[in-house]
């Protein structure tokens, strides 16, 4: 199985090296790497281009937003199974893409994820969350459950099938996705027991109290716009199920 790993990036010079090293010591081999840059003013281009050789495609774009660069990678991509590693998330060993790539072979699933950890943006030793997922269950989503998506490995095929990143969700888009994926159209799924991602604090979608609610909300439409039932107790519910991953830290 080839794996595609897609990664964008905007002014994230401070991280991105961090992002492209742990793509590239994965111990598995047949992996095809895509990094899209869209438009960055600081120091990405710079460092991208220092692992040029080992990165398969680097495209420069003008402002296209993090998931419209999502998904000219996913159309670019000619691997069997498609990743999305953000440029300040990280890999947090050399086997996972090795363990997730078994994980398909030995179930036959369309989708696999695991765990993840939400750290300090300096000190990445600082856990700040410590996000375990489970295996989905029907009904899971509408008490605010849902995978971490830096962990979420899908088959080409399921973009294929049905469909990419909806760019008008703001920073739910992939929430919507994997939503549309898992609760709408029932791909088969599997779950590894296991941290596989690193995320830094302070993304997009929680950099600010705006952002935050902002995200919210788009995941409430995220079941609108596929036509499946929600409690308006949903905006309330997804936050609250964040408690436990502060106190499992």
């Amino acid at each position: 199985m080839k794996v595609s790993v897609i990664t964008t990036t905007y002014n994230t010079g401070k991280t991105v090296e961090d992002t492209i090293k742990s793509v590239l010591d994965q111990t598995y081999t047949n992996i095809e790497f895509i990094v899209i840059d869209d438009a960055s003013t600081d120091n990405t281009l710079d460092i991208v281009n220092k692992f040029k050789d080992k990165i398969t495609k680097i495209v420069a774009t003008e402002h296209t937003g993090i998931f419209g660069n999502l998904n000219k990678g996913v159309k670019l991509a000619t691997g069997d199974i498609i990743a999305i590693l953000n440029s300040d998330d990280f890999y947090i060993s050399d086997d996972v893409i090795e363990t997730v790539v078994k994980e398909f072979e030995k179930t036959g699933a369309d989708c696999v994820w695991g765990d993840m950890l939400i750290v300090d943006s300096v000190n990445v030793n600082k856990v700040i969350r410590n996000w375990k997922s489970s295996p989905y269950k029907e009904g899971n989503y509408q008490k605010g459950w849902h995978p971490p998506h830096p962990t979420f490995f899908v088959k080409r095929s399921i973009y294929e099938e049905y469909g990419y990143f909806r760019t008008d969700l703001w920073t739910s888009a992939d929430y919507e996705l994997v939503l549309r994926f898992l609760e709408k159209n029932r791909i088969s799924s599997s779950y590894i027991p296991k941290v596989l991602t690193k995320m830094r604090n302070g993304g997009s979608s929680t950099k600010s109290l705006f952002n935050w609610v902002r995200g919210n909300i788009g995941a409430y439409r995220a079941f609108r716009v596929n036509d499946l039932p929600i409690s308006p107790l949903f905006i309330f519910r997804k936050p609250l199920l964040k408690v436990g991953q502060f106190l499992a830290k």
